[in-house]
């Protein structure tokens, strides 16, 4: 069942407020796990899991920006 676009914009608000800092505290805790790695691969590291991060939420961000599609338009 695809999600509306009230549902989508929620969702979307609720990845970005709760997810994204969850998930930034969880890659530089692995990635300290570890010993610190140069500088250019360390940026590396952290841009492959941001990419990581973004890709199965692609579907409950796309068109967010634009306006509500579904909204009845008034004349």
């Amino acid at each position: 069942m695809a999600l509306t676009y009230k549902a989508r914009r929620r969702w979307s608000l609720v990845i970005l407020l709760i997810g994204l800092p969850v998930y930034i505290v969880a890659a530089v805790t692995v990635v300290n796990l570890f010993d610190r790695p140069g500088v250019l691969l360390e940026l590396a590291i952290y841009v492959g899991l941001g990419v990581l991060w973004a890709l199965p939420f692609r579907a409950v961000f796309r068109g967010i920006g634009q306006a509500d599609p579904d909204e009845k338009k008034a004349e």
